[in-house]
């Protein structure tokens, strides 16, 4: 009765101060909810590429896994936790007492990133690299969000001009159309909620983007909501549910095609899972019980003119 309490409080507190000012929420640290432009799709765009997940495994026509990634922050990226069942495409994390083979150590053991695989905790990372790029245009995932702390699940588009310092993003920009940290703040009432923003000029000191806060969606855990970011060459609108969350221009837009990215990744570093990162919280799972990231599909639209 508490938690409901606190709920309907920060909800209502967050309409008064969005009536005051539709970015006040975010300015002081809590969610915004959507209240921008509706998307007008059918006038504006047709569709594309896209994965309805209908088939009884992940299309490799469409999504690749980045293999010389095994380790990934506090836990591990391997295929067979990506499944397609019931018309959903399905990223478990789970935990298991002994490593997982990986299929391509031939391949990839000499790479630079390359590491064996170990115990502990395993997701999974969907690409479109070398399938499908695409310059412009709207990009949509409709899922339910994993529902655990100390871990997130992504949609986001990268291309390689990413890594590339040179003080602009034109080149190719990190841009994540949402990602989920927030599950362990449900009992506060902020939990239901994403976040968005752009990164470029790689992941070192010289590395440069923005947060463009926490947005809202309708109780992500247990039901689809639509996620998607229209690009133009101008800049990037964010929506949850065809309503615009935010908007933005900095570093300047991307002008390479960039592919798509669906990911989970567990809180940690060397492959341990123990600590709080970007406000997961720490990991409250343990080892036999799972957490998904169901995918409905993703579709990808491009301007009709």
């Amino acid at each position: 009765m508490f938690q409901a309490f606190l709920q309907t409080f920060f909800s209502a507190l967050i309409s008064l101060l969005m009536l005051i000012s539709p970015t006040l929420p975010n300015q002081i640290g809590l969610p915004a909810n959507p209240a921008g432009q509706s998307l007008d799709l059918d006038s504006r765009f047709e569709l594309v590429w896209s994965d309805e997940f209908d088939g009884t495994q992940v299309d490799s026509t469409k999504w690749q896994s980045p293999w010389w990634v095994t380790e990934r922050k506090g836990g591990y990226w391997h295929e067979d936790l990506a499944s397609v069942k019931d018309g959903n495409l399905i990223i478990t994390t789970a935990y298991f007492d002994k490593p997982l083979k990986n299929y391509y150590y031939e391949k990839w053991h000499d790479t630079i990133d390359f590491k064996d695989y170990k115990s502990g905790w395993y997701s999974a990372c969907l690409t479109t690299q070398d399938t499908f790029e695409q310059t412009y245009g709207y990009f949509e995932c409709r899922c339910i969000l994993p529902k655990s702390t100390g871990m997130w699940s992504a949609f986001w588009m990268m291309n390689d001009g990413v890594t590339k310092v040179d003080g602009t993003g034109k080149d190719g920009t990190e841009v994540d159309v949402f990602e989920s940290m927030f599950y362990k703040d449900v009992p506060y009432g902020f939990g239901d909620c994403v976040q968005t923003g752009v990164i470029f000029d790689g992941y070192g000191e010289a590395s440069q983007g923005v947060g463009l806060g926490k947005y809202n969606a309708i109780n992500p855990y247990e039901e689809y909501n639509t996620y998607g970011v229209e690009w133009n060459e101008n800049e990037y609108i964010f929506y949850i549910n065809g309503v615009e969350t935010c908007r933005t221009s900095f570093g300047g837009v991307s002008q390479n095609p960039e592919y798509l990215l669906l990911s989970c990744e567990v809180a940690g570093s060397d492959g341990v899972a123990f600590a709080d990162r970007h406000g997961t919280g720490k990991m409250n799972m343990e080892p036999g019980d799972e957490a998904y990231f169901i995918v409905d599909y993703v579709r990808v639209y491009q301007y009709k003119n």
